[in-house]
This record gives C-alpha cells, structure tokens and sequence, in this order.
C-alpha cells in the first residue's frame, strides 16, 4: 500500500493555488472540473500529492489544531523574508529543538497548520 494523497477543501481554490506555488514552491500538477459546482487540483511533483477542492457555495473549511502538514525548505532564514514579503505571520517557532532541525508554523489561507523545517546534516552542519 502507497499513500497517494491528503485533501483539504478549500474556500477559494485561486488563493489556496497561489499560496501553494509561491509561498511553498508546489506545482500544479492537474487541475480540472468535477461537475458544476467543484473544481480540484493535484500538487507536488513526489509519489504523494496535495489534493485542493473547492465546492461553490462552501465558504467555511473545518480544520483540526492538532493536525499540520510539514514541508522541507532549504533556508529557514530565506523562507522568513519570504513570508515577511508576502505578508503571511508565523504562527509558532522558529524552533531548534536539535542542532539538526529548525522549523515553524504558519497558517494557509484555510486555516491548515503548515510546518517549514530545515534539515542540516549534524556531522557537518550542513544541509541535507
């Protein structure tokens, strides 16, 4: 068995488009008409993807706190002025809780928990 995806319905499938490709660097990999009133889009160009689905009409999407989705950035720094750019608050962190791994939180526009970690290499200290 493989997991091939995890959904998340989402208010305004443009602005989650956006936030995914620019602030985390996803691609669109389909997207498409799923009958009048839904549209769905594929992200990631890995063996497991993001499914996005907007239902006209469904302006609210109910997200657990304890639940995020966590995404390796290269720099934690980079991604830090990337947000302050785009204006998006960081919601917890960053955190070190190694010398290892650095990360934090931040909020999609559907209220999805996010986590950016960046991965060192702990002989070295360098990157993976």
């Amino acid at each position: 068995m493989k997991f091939c995806w995890s959904t998340l319905k989402v208010k305004n499938l443009d602005e989650s488009l956006s936030f995914y490709e620019e602030v985390l660097g996803l691609r669109v990999k389909r997207r498409f008409q799923a009958g009048p009133e839904t549209q769905i889009a594929f992200l990631g160009e890995g063996e497991t993807q993001i499914e996005l689905i907007e239902v006209k009409g469904k302006n609210t999407t109910l997200v657990g706190p304890d639940i995020s989705w966590g995404f390796q950035v290269d720099s934690l720094e980079k991604i830090m002025e990337l947000l302050e750019k785009k204006g998006i608050e960081i919601l917890e962190g960053p955190y070190s809780p190694n010398p290892t791994t650095s990360f934090l939180y931040i909020l999609d526009p559907n209220g999805m928990k996010i986590q950016l970690v960046e991965m060192k290499n702990e002989s070295r200290g360098q990157k993976l």
